[in-house]
């Protein structure tokens, strides 16, 4: 059992922020929080006067472990670029826990992160939400599958027109997502269909017939969309030009399907569609340098312009584009562009979480939920402060 007085506690949850507050930790699980909490003597104690206390924070969209730092082909495993449509692939099966990203991450108070495959491909495959410190990664992992990658714009249309292959433009990589999820839609028709028959719903006779003739073979891609359809796995849309998010988002509502925008660099100007629409977007990453066409209108006003709209978003770093240790610093360079510091802390914290739909677990510092949280010296938004502690599910990782 752990206590940690008297700190200045940011929840990020319903109770604010908190002067002077105590948090009990038990089992991994924050068990109590609040002002001169009572706890057993054998506890062990944390004397937090004067410092911040934070939950862990989150970055919703990079590819840490899967790309790993200074490996180069050894370590690249981000991008299958043998076809467009690859939605069977899992980062689960590609990431390094010991990929010095992660290191770094967590000794930085990057608590839990979203990583998955890259954007060349139409249909990249599955990310996974997990937490940042573990020897082994399925015992990391807080969601997976977190949502299915799929990508719009430049990077697909030159993967594939280079290799003199469709799509080569906006056009085709539209066509390839609608054709897949509508071939999905028809395989899942068949088995609703074969399952129908099996429960008695036609004659004997007409379903035995029926029973050979209409049941699929399986199809290991298309089972993965099918959980598309059935809203059990969100879209992650990598798009930054309006006009590509919107084409995102239009094929979205024609298979009613849910997402999220991934990168969202232009989504400055369609802010109010994105909250009519009610779209989340990760922001990101806006700390780089304009290095193609499509980011032209790289800015940190974006996030500005959503909270305005009161779009719900994350702030990411697509890590290895940005270090994910660069995180609060991506927040702070948004605050000194009009946002306010709370909104910007919320976009690296329960903003993220619940748009990734971890929210049940990590976030905030709530009761019941797991004890991921921070200890730092001052500002966490601040390059000047440190962090001097860090836990995740109850256990310290750090202690300067």
């Amino acid at each position: 059992m752990l206590v940690i007085k008297n700190g200045n506690v940011l929840t990020m949850g319903e109770e604010g922020n908190l002067k002077g507050a105590d948090l009990l930790v038990e089992e991994g699980k924050i068990k109590e929080i609040g002002r001169a909490i009572n706890y057993p003597p054998q506890a062990e104690v944390i004397d937090a006067t004067g410092k911040t206390v934070i939950p862990g924070m989150i970055d919703a969209h990079n590819h840490v472990g899967i790309y790993e730092e200074g490996m180069m082909f050894e370590g690249e495993d981000v991008n299958e670029l043998t076809g467009p449509i690859t939605p069977e692939m899992r980062a689960l099966d590609a990431i390094n826990p010991y990929d010095e990203g992660i290191r770094e991450a967590r000794t930085s108070g990057i608590t839990s992160v979203l990583t998955g495959p890259g954007s060349g491909n139409v249909i990249g495959g599955q990310f996974l939400a997990m937490k940042t410190w573990g020897r082994i990664i399925d015992k990391m992992v807080i969601k997976e599958p977190a949502g299915l990658k799929i990508a719009f714009g430049e990077n697909p249309k030159r993967v594939y027109s280079a290799q003199k292959k469709s799509p080569s433009t906006r056009m085709a990589t539209a066509a390839l997502l609608r054709k897949a999820l509508f071939e999905a839609k028809e395989y899942l028709d068949k088995w609703e269909e074969q399952k129908d028959i099996s429960q008695g719903k036609e004659s004997q006779d007409n379903g035995e017939e029926s029973r050979g003739k209409n049941r699929p073979e399986r199809d290991f891609q298309k089972e993965v969309l099918v959980k598309v359809l059935e809203k059990k796995i969100p879209l992650k849309a990598h798009a930054h030009r309006a006009d590509d998010i919107m084409t995102a988002i239009r094929i979205a509502q024609e298979f009613d399907l849910e997402i999220s925008i991934e990168h969202c660099t232009e989504g400055h100007k369609i802010a109010r569609e994105l909250k009519e629409l009610e779209v989340p977007a990760v922001v990101g990453p806006t700390m780089s340098s304009r290095s193609k066409i499509e980011l032209r209108e790289l800015s940190f006003e974006t996030p500005k312009a959503l909270y305005k709209e009161g779009v719900k978003f994350a702030i990411m770093t697509d890590h290895p584009v940005i270090p994910l240790y660069a995180l609060p610093i991506c927040a702070a360079m948004a605050v000194k562009a009009g946002l306010p510091w709370q909104e910007a802390l919320k976009a690296i914290t329960i903003n993220a979480a619940e748009i990734a739909g971890i929210d049940d677990r990590v976030g905030s510092l709530e009761r019941g939920k797991d004890a991921d949280l921070v200890i730092c010296d001052g500002d966490p938004l601040s390059l000047e402060t440190v962090v001097e502690q860090v836990f995740i599910s109850g256990e310290s990782i750090i202690k300067s």
